[in-house]
């Protein structure tokens, strides 16, 4: 393990995302990856079981991307910067995806932000 990681486990809200995980979530990071793509995004669509399958998903990735668990999804391994393609297709801004990770309501996430009007 990375040194720089040691006790990293005791802070709360915090998950690391390192060459381990990264390994042993290939296949989830280049689905999500693959949103970039417009016939990827039109395919998933379309038919998001075949191309979950396709990109190897194991059930427990499925489930994750079928209920658009954005905070389980990190969890597992699933860099943050290529869960933001999802979001797009899954028409999430960012900031409704914090919200949604944080347990909170558009709304009321809003109100902590230091500018609440922003969008």
């Amino acid at each position: 393990m990375n040194p720089q990681l040691n006790g990293i486990e005791t802070i709360e809200g915090t998950y690391a995302f390192d060459i381990r995980t990264s390994n042993r979530t290939l296949n989830a990071n280049r689905f999500f990856w693959n949103m970039i793509r417009a016939d990827w995004r039109e395919r998933y669509l379309a038919d998001p079981e075949a191309v979950m399958t396709e990109a190897g998903l194991n059930d427990t990735e499925k489930e994750l991307v079928r209920k658009e668990d954005w905070l389980g999804l990190v969890k597992h391994g699933v860099n943050f910067f290529v869960l933001e393609k999802f979001a797009r297709v899954a028409r999430k801004t960012n900031l409704e995806v914090y919200a949604i990770m944080r347990g909170e309501s558009f709304e009321d996430f809003m109100k902590t932000r230091r500018v609440p009007d922003a969008r």
